[in-house]
């Protein structure tokens, strides 16, 4: 196809899954993540552009749920993110390991790829599902975002130690990083709280901030990691920042409307891009057996622990922890190129994660949402979230 027909044809796939989304009630996540597999059955790749821009989408997605963050929540409530976030990280890791090397007979370094990839909980889709629902302020969602940070912290450093031999760039991407989440939580308000650049028309406020992700992004390449995980450190120090008392909580909402209109889409677009369905459906019982497999560990993994601290979120939190995306798609892209998976299995690694981004959202919004407002869903002083 010509390369100058795919920012069209992306547009229009953005723009019906907008509508299909508000008819339909369901996260526009989903949407876009299928219209992106049916594109890319029916021709479309993804240009250089495009998975640039998906990349920074993802990060970008990653600081907006670190700002939405209530610190002193997650500092009184780190047991249960540590718990539940630990548990679903590692169950789904050794469950997946185990079976693709002594079942499926894989080799052990495309086992451990498999074990990481499917481990994920993806935090860009749980977090635009909270903010698509009105759960992203409440308890339950700081909870359940921080709960999916650990899991993804669990595979990134899975990732890390097992497969990614660290350089000295690599020390340099860690040292740029503190020092850009150190800068920025300190010196952050010469910028959003100065007349003479607050509430601009050019948004020199939202350009600060792209100017830091982007730094991250460099340097993560630069070092071979990624920076997904500074950039959720970097949205929780700066998330006093957003606050309504210092004025500039309509900022972050102006931050959003921005990401949500072009950035965000390309990330979930993209995700669905990279299926290949012939290749899924030459190993479709073998795809069918790996996606149970991984919700049945997240669901051991979760819905338990789920069960004590948020007892009546406890099945709609499991079903969003058994998303996958981001990392997981990080994990096979690098098995692939590495050498270390052939690519039919890559494509049902990434088959089973793009369908743990849809099927459990799915699932979770039409039959388990809580009951939720702002007055509803309040911390309850037993360690468990509830609702009336």
């Amino acid at each position: 196809m010509n390369p100058d027909v795919v920012p069209f044809v992306v547009g229009i796939v953005i723009l019906i899954s907008s509508v299909i989304s508000l008819r339909l009630g369901l996260s526009v996540a989903i949407i876009e993540i299928v219209g992106g597999m049916i594109a890319g059955n029916l021709g479309i790749k993804s240009q250089e552009w495009m998975i640039y821009l998906a990349n920074f989408g993802g990060v970008l997605l990653t600081y907006l749920a670190g700002t939405e963050i209530d610190t002193k929540l997650l500092k009184e409530k780190s047991k249960q993110s540590l718990l539940i976030g630990g548990l679903s990280f590692l169950l789904p890791f050794m469950g997946v390991f185990l079976f693709t090397y002594y079942i499926a007979h894989w080799h052990y370094q495309a086992s451990l790829i498999a074990g990481v990839a499917l481990s994920t909980t993806s935090l860009a889709v749980v977090y635009s599902v909270l903010v698509e629902t009105g759960l992203s302020h409440t308890e339950i969602g700081k909870l359940l975002m921080a709960a999916t940070f650990i899991t993804d912290m669990g595979t990134a450093l899975a990732l890390s130690i097992l497969f990614i031999k660290p350089t000295f760039y690599t020390l340099i991407f860690i040292l740029v990083s503190l020092v850009v989440i150190y800068f920025a939580d300190r010196f952050s308000y010469l910028i959003f709280d100065s007349k003479h650049l607050k509430n601009k028309v050019i948004e020199p406020e939202i350009k600060y901030i792209f100017v830091l992700l982007l730094a991250l992004m460099y340097f993560a390449h630069l070092g071979a990691g990624h920076a997904v995980l500074p950039a959720f450190v970097l949205g929780l120090f700066m998330s006093r920042h957003f606050s309504e008392s210092n004025g500039n909580k309509e900022m972050r909402n102006r931050l959003r409307t921005v990401a949500y209109a072009i950035i965000t889409p390309i990330f979930f677009i993209v995700g669905g891009l990279k299926v290949s369905l012939p290749l899924i459906y030459s190993a479709l019982g073998f795809f069918i057996m790996l996606f149970i497999l991984k919700i049945v560990m997240k669901f051991l993994g979760v819905y338990f622990l789920a069960k004590r601290y948020i007892p009546h979120g406890s099945m709609y939190t499991t079903l969003l922890m058994s998303t996958g995306l981001t990392f997981g798609t990080i994990a096979s892209v690098f098995g692939l190129n590495s050498g270390l998976i052939n690519e039919v299995q890559y494509s049902v690694l990434i088959g089973v994660v793009v369908a743990s981004a849809v099927i459990p959202t799915f699932v979770a919004q039409r039959w388990f949402m809580p009951v939720h407002s702002e007055d509803i869903v309040e911390l309850n002083g037993d360690n468990t979230i509830d609702g009336d």
